[in-house]
């Protein structure tokens, strides 16, 4: 991949070492650096927000989401376009920092950008909608309506693995309905997640003290939930961490929204096309390492079948080219870092000795983790329990569909799934028994949508959605007024 000129933006010298906050400012947390995983090469440094940084966002943000709230909506949803524009205009740049930040391939940063502009997109068209409604009223002389307002300032803390997609989806519709935004990126990507979100709405034209972007770790994150201002947080991560910030929120009595962990199910029925399902399978649990949420974690084949597609699937492994993303023909970067290269290599391990089988993959080089398959799972193992974050796909074989349900629902995730049947209506009859938010018929596990109910069951989430309609549930909360006697 080559960098031109315009693909140095952001310039550097305007942020490094800095945090958004009413302007590029230091910070009180002292600075951070930001290494490529691929190569180990610095790539920047940013500024972290300590506890007084977060305070001071919080203070400006509240005062600057007042006027905010009292801007026509059609005014809001105009910087949201001019941001989709920038985003457009500076895309290479963009997808540059995404794969050396993250260790995606190129294309995984075209995915993002894309998926960013539909976010966009999305939430202007929320500026149009209905806020509100006349309700039918209890007396013959009295009034009521009921309508939506802004909760106020929202703190977004952001994951590491579609850094970009992540924030857009949380800032665009929060900032749209009228509200402020802390956004805590992940100091993984604090660029692409981070600063380049500062920079495409700054030169959008967003009023200042509407948006901060305050890097650092687990310090800046608590300070960004237990701040006063702040009246709902938007979490995505590990379940373990999501159960960490919804007690911390609970005490403030705060909004929470939570999108966790999964151990995705990818079920493929005796009737499965074999190449398609094999693809599909493939690329839900290989694609981007399988550094995702919504990544098949078990794959559950037909007994009758588990022999063609264990073979299609190690031959979709075998094909997948593992190295720096930037080079031409790769298909796999590396995991995210040493301590996520460390857990996959646990998993398996541990799942081999206790009978499992490596039919691919199973051996990293420092970072580089390839696409492994796993036979002769058993639902006691590691592979079998535990989400993975890796290229990992673990083979289940079942009998029957009833079993195969079984053996779906036989965790505390639920978040989404995937499965394979020649017969829509045999395999929609499986997939409306299995406890996940989201279910794919006859494709991949992994997929987002702008205009969709994002969301998880148990352990995967706390019954938020975010995307779509959802967003005006999620980001405003009701306002009811009545008026006795003549309007």
């Amino acid at each position: 991949m080559t960098v031109t000129d315009e693909e140095t933006w952001p310039d550097a010298a305007e942020w490094t070492g800095k945090i958004y906050s009413g302007g590029w400012r230091q910070s009180k947390g002292g600075v951070q650096p930001v290494d490529e995983p691929a190569t180990g090469e610095r790539l920047a440094e940013v500024g972290v927000a300590a506890p007084a940084d977060v305070a001071r966002a919080g203070n400006l943000a509240a005062r600057a989401q007042r006027a905010w709230a009292e801007t026509a909506p059609q005014e809001r949803a105009e910087v949201l376009l001019r941001a989709a524009q920038v985003l457009r205009d500076k895309r290479g740049a963009i997808r540059e920092w995404i794969v050396r930040e993250s260790g995606g391939v190129p294309a995984k940063g075209d995915y993002e950008i894309a998926a960013g502009l539909s976010q966009l997109a999305q939430a202007v068209g929320l500026a149009s909608l209905p806020h509100g409604e006349i309700l039918t009223p209890t007396a013959p002389a009295r009034t009521s309506y009921a309508w939506r307002v802004p909760l106020g300032v929202v703190g977004v803390i952001n994951p590491w693995n579609a850094p970009l997609l992540f924030a857009m989806r949380a800032l665009a519709p929060a900032l749209v309905l009228g509200n402020a935004v802390l956004l805590k990126p992940d100091p993984h990507t604090p660029v692409s997640g981070g600063v380049v979100v500062a920079r495409l709405f700054e030169e959008a034209g967003l009023p200042e003290g509407l948006l901060h972007v305050l890097p650092g770790g687990t310090g800046t994150g608590e300070a960004v939930v237990a701040d006063p201002h702040v009246a709902m947080v938007v979490f995505t991560g590990s379940t373990e961490a999501g159960r960490a910030v919804a007690r911390a929120a609970g005490d403030g009595l705060k909004r929470v929204a939570l999108e966790l962990g999964g151990k995705n199910s990818f079920v493929v029925l005796d009737d499965a096309d074999i190449d398609s399902a094999a693809a599909a399978g493939a690329m839900s649990s290989f694609g981007y390492q399988g550094q995702a949420c919504v990544a098949a974690g078990r794959h559950l084949v037909h007994a009758d079948v588990v022999e063609p597609y264990t073979q299609a699937l190690i031959r979709h492994a075998e094909e997948l080219r593992v190295g720096d993303p930037r080079e031409e023909g790769v298909a796999l970067g590396p995991v995210i870092s040493e301590r996520q290269a460390a857990r996959i290599e646990r998993i398996v391990d541990e799942s081999v000795a206790a009978g499992a089988r490596v039919l691919a993959g199973g051996r990293r080089d420092g970072l580089f983790y390839p696409p492994t398959v796993l036979d002769r799972v058993e639902r006691t193992m590691p592979a079998f329990t535990e989400e993975i974050f890796g290229p990992v796909a673990p083979l289940v074989a079942f009998r029957t569909d009833h079993e195969a349900v079984e053996i779906a629902n036989d965790t505390a995730y639920g978040l989404t799934a995937a499965v394979h049947s020649a017969s829509t209506s045999r395999a929609a009859a499986v997939a409306e028994q299995l406890r996940t938010g989201m279910v794919h018929l006859n494709d991949v596990s992994a997929k987002d949508a702008a205009n969709a109910p994002f969301g998880g069951m148990g352990a995967s989430g706390n019954g938020s959605r975010i995307g779509g309609t959802a967003n005006l549930e999620q980001f405003t909360q009701w306002r009811w007024m009545t008026v006795l006697g003549s309007v």
